[in-house]
């Protein structure tokens, strides 16, 4: 409900009361006012009836005189029925008047002014009753002589109507409930109003400017201030110093999310966006563009002798140069750590071999001042171009490692570009970064091959093996990548992500009591200490060392027979147990049944 329908309701609401409220208190004023309008009315009434009666009895009038008197008053107030009784002194001095004794007799009102002396209404809805005591007075004993000073002469009796004062006070009365009912509909429409236009419709404004501002991410947009009602005005401020203070974060956010805090390059995701965009345009102009990729030399060496504040100076030293040097067209960008890239658009090979010469050289000629001497930039460059070595993004970057560590490997300090003869090694980059993206992404799964017992046919372990799930669901068996993984040293990587998720299986009961036979590589049995923490890793799972078997090549365990032994050893003494693989199929078996083999004597 919105605040200006509610705002509405409860002036509606207040009205309504209000107009209750008035009703019942007038119609309250109303009778009292009738009451007390009568009772003056009839009190003056009865004083002026006694008037002219003392001054008819002053007179020495008889009773038929007086009779009269009262029926002049009658006929002239028509209204007003006037009676006069008389009380027991006169009674017993002049006789009765209609009746006196019987009347009284069956009024008790009148019995009670005539004893107590005292004035009376009685309240009727069309009337009130007034009765008027005579009480002797002094000059009254003149002619009254069987009454004494304070006794009841009579009762003047008047029954006055109301109809005629209750006309003009309803007339009254209702003048100014009109009068009020109108004030205050003007009151609660003004505060209707005011409330719609100076609260509801900013904060209306506010409400639709949000919306809009979430339907098309525009924060430059502003409320209008309005300094009627200083609450809303104060609201409309604070709610634009949101929006500018949302505003600022958002756009350092976007800087943070497109370049590298520390050299004010691209990062790596904003570079990727760049060379998609290059790719569909190259696509489309049938154009070529070639993309440099640069790797600091002994950047770690120069962070473990200088420190890490002279490494991040030398990364912010090489940004500035590969600034200074490239094109405006160009986009350059840090991927992480000491690597650089840089895209050139529409750039042929033999032009962007010469641009990657010069960036060289200008990096060679590079030196940083310490205070224990010079520090020298040299780099790593390596330079693909497109479509030639890599149709789509992923082979671009694979070509480009493959080019940059070509470069490495040639002497460091040069550039280097891929051929025929580098096929192989972009073949083994891009399973290489299958295996890692599988990794990261947790599609690196373990396959359960099971061992039957000959003899009764049962299942009597299973030999976990490496697999692969490719993005489009594939399954890539570990013959696809395994040795390609080895040559990137993602091996150890490798066994420790399916044994940490073959034991899983096997804690959760799905193997049975079957064993478990896992390959190990060489890196992995190489890292003694993460060898050292298998038992207690199989402790926390509740898993039985002895239903472990771990697995290790012929060819990887005998060049260093005597530290896997002594590892061997470690562990089956904590209940896990050993296979030797391969053993007779290649030729180290057979290398050790040679006599003439240096060391044979220790394998007899």
């Amino acid at each position: 409900m919105s605040i200006t329908k509610v705002v509405f309701l409860l002036s509606l609401a207040a009205t309504a009361a209000a107009l209750v409220v008035v009703v019942l208190v007038s119609a309250h004023v109303r009778e009292r006012s009738i009451q007390d309008l009568a009772r003056d009315e009839a009190r003056q009434t009865s004083t002026l009836v006694f008037e002219a009666l003392y001054s008819a009895m002053r007179k020495g009038w008889s009773k038929e005189e007086i009779g009269e008197v009262v029926t002049r008053l009658q006929t002239a107030l028509p209204d007003l029925t006037i009676r006069v009784v008389r009380g027991r002194p006169v009674i017993e001095q002049f006789g009765e008047m209609e009746n006196d004794v019987a009347v009284t007799q069956a009024d008790p009102l009148l019995q009670k002014v005539l004893e107590t002396g005292t004035d009376l209404f009685d309240t009727h809805p069309s009337s009130i009753r007034y009765l008027y005591p005579l009480v002797v007075r002094e000059e009254c004993l003149a002619c009254h002589t069987m009454a004494k000073v304070g006794d009841v002469n009579g009762v003047i009796d008047i029954i006055y109507p109301v109809h005629a004062l209750k006309v003009s006070l309803d007339y009254v009365l209702n003048t100014v409930l009109i009068y009020f009912l109108v004030i205050l509909l003007s009151l609660s429409a003004v505060l209707y109003f005011k409330v719609k236009y100076f609260v509801a419709r900013p904060i209306s404004n506010m409400v639709a400017l949000m919306q809009d501002i979430i339907l098309h991410t525009d924060l430059r947009q502003r409320v209008k201030s309005s300094g009627f009602i200083s609450e809303v005005a104060d609201l409309t401020d604070y709610f634009n110093k949101l929006l500018r203070t949302v505003e600022d974060y958002h756009a350092r956010l976007e800087d943070m999310s497109v370049h590298d805090p520390m050299t004010r390059l691209y990062n790596r995701r904003k570079f990727d966006e760049f060379l998609g965009h290059e790719i569909d345009r190259a696509r489309r102009n049938g154009h070529e563009f070639c993309l440099i990729q640069i790797d600091l030399d002994d950047f770690k060496t120069v962070n473990d002798a200088f420190g890490h504040p002279i490494g991040d100076l030398l990364l912010k030293e090489l940004a500035s140069v590969l600034l200074r040097e490239m094109r405006r067209t160009d986009v350059v960008a840090r991927l992480g750590g000491d690597e650089f890239a840089i895209l050139l658009p529409e750039t042929p090979r033999e032009e962007a071999i010469q641009v990657a010469e010069k960036l060289r050289a200008a990096l060679a000629g590079t030196t940083i001042d310490l205070p224990v001497g010079s520090l020298r930039i040299t780099g790593s460059i390596g330079l693909v171009s497109f479509p030639e070595n890599g149709a789509d993004a992923a082979k671009l970057a694979i070509s480009a490692d493959v080019a940059m560590y070509k470069a490495k490997r040639g002497g460091k300090n040069q550039c280097a570009v891929l051929g025929n003869e580098d096929d192989g090694a972009v073949s083994t980059f891009s399973k290489g970064e299958l295996v890692r993206s599988a990794l990261a992404e947790g599609r690196l799964i373990p396959f359960f091959q099971p061992i039957f017992n000959t003899d009764n046919e049962t299942v009597f372990a299973y030999e976990v093996l490496a697999r692969v799930v490719a993005p489009d669901g594939a399954i890539v068996g570990a013959g696809e990548f395994i040795e390609q993984a080895e040559e990137l040293g993602l091996a150890a990587e490798i066994d420790n992500a399916i044994f940490e998720q073959a034991l899983k299986v096997m804690a959760a009961g799905r193997l049975g009591q079957a064993k478990l036979f896992v390959n190990m590589s060489a890196r992995s049995f190489a890292d003694h200490e993460r060898m050292l923490t298998i038992p207690d890793q199989l402790a926390r799972l509740g898993i039985d060392p002895g239903r472990i078997v771990l697995e290790v090549t012929e060819r990887e365990a005998l060049p260093h027979f005597g530290e896997v032994v002594r590892l061997i050893n470690e562990l089956r003494a904590q209940g896990l147990a050993f296979a030797l693989d391969d053993f007779g199929a290649g030729f180290s078996s057979f290398l050790y049944l040679n006599p003439d083999f240096p060391d044979g004597a220790a394998i007899s």
